[in-house]
């Protein structure tokens, strides 16, 4: 059953002129773990805001936990927990005052939903006369999940969760998210610009100027990747992406940290002559393989 359906919704900004969201649709299954997936500017964040009823999208509708975003959203408010990208609690506040203040505002206590931010808070316990603006990037990030939850939401949403925080913490954020998931059936939708993140969700939509470019299942996704994918390397990586799209047989080719990804024509090319051609171009120590698809490798394929 899903627990979020969208139908068709779009919204603008500047009297029309920038349009943030082109006729989106898509539901979230209960329990789902459901991902979207863009760089910034494609949307995720108006969408958010919709869901959370803080945006009044131009046309289509969306129903949150069998309620209609637009109707019935001081009931929605009641159900959801959301966590924006931009850190947004009191930084005047210390830790424990923070919690306080949103178990309030929900007409409950932090003992009542305790057992829902139990494995998150013990983390940041130690430091709850601290105050939010004093915190660590990693500590804000728990901190405001714990807020999010502290009510007891049927529905998360995370906009950009892990933006600007380490890779280490970024690891342990989604690590309480799968127990969030697993233990208490919670329904979570959650946006990110890191395309490794992707293999955390159960499905995921790539979303690219306000418009979903697909929705699959991470490995659904992957295995759908029809091009054949070489990733190339030498000693000169920035020549190296201009000379690769210069040879006949490469279709595309990017930057992928240490290698560059290339998809290429097999009826032109092969690995042996690319070696030989980037030889006779000065590239020396180069290497050439072929290699399985990421979501990024699919997020730029769609987006041809």
């Amino acid at each position: 059953m899903a627990i979020i359906s969208v139908d068709n919704l779009s919204m603008s900004y500047n009297k029309g002129k920038t349009m943030a969201l082109k006729g989106v649709s898509f539901e979230v299954a209960e329990g789902e773990m459901f991902g979207l997936i863009g760089p910034d500017g494609a949307g995720k964040t108006t969408l958010f805001r919709i869901l959370a009823t803080l945006h009044l999208a131009d046309s289509g509708s969306a129903v949150v936990d069998g309620m209609d975003v637009v109707k019935d959203y001081r009931k929605i408010r009641q159900h959801i927990g959301y966590m924006p990208g931009r850190f947004s609690l009191y930084q005047d506040l210390t830790v424990e005052e923070n919690l306080s203040f949103f178990a309030t505002v929900f007409n409950t206590t932090i003992e009542e939903n305790y057992h829902l931010i139990e494995d998150i808070y013990r983390q940041i316990e130690p430091f709850r006369n601290r105050k939010a603006g004093k915190l660590s990037g990693g500590m804000k990030q728990k901190l405001a999940l714990s807020c999010a939850l502290i009510h007891a939401p049927r529905v998360l949403f995370l906009d950009e969760p892990t933006t600007g925080v380490d890779p280490v913490s970024r690891k342990e954020f989604w690590e309480m998210l799968q127990k969030l998931k697993k233990n208490f059936s919670l329904s979570i939708v959650v946006s990110t610009p890191y395309m490794d993140e992707a293999v955390q969700c159960d499905r995921i939509a790539l979303i690219q100027e306000g418009r979903f470019l697909t929705i699959d299942t991470p490995d659904g996704l992957t295995h759908a990747y029809n091009p054949t994918l070489w990733a190339v390397r030498s000693d000169s990586m920035h020549r190296l992406l201009t000379d690769l799209r210069s040879i006949k047989g490469v279709k595309t080719a990017f930057a992928f940290g240490e290698y560059h990804h290339a998809t290429v024509d097999p009826s032109v090319l092969t690995l042996e002559s690319l070696r030989r051609q980037l030889a006779a171009l000065g590239h020396r120590n180069s290497v050439a393989k072929a290699i399985s698809p990421t979501v990024e490798d699919c997020f730029m394929n769609l987006q041809e």
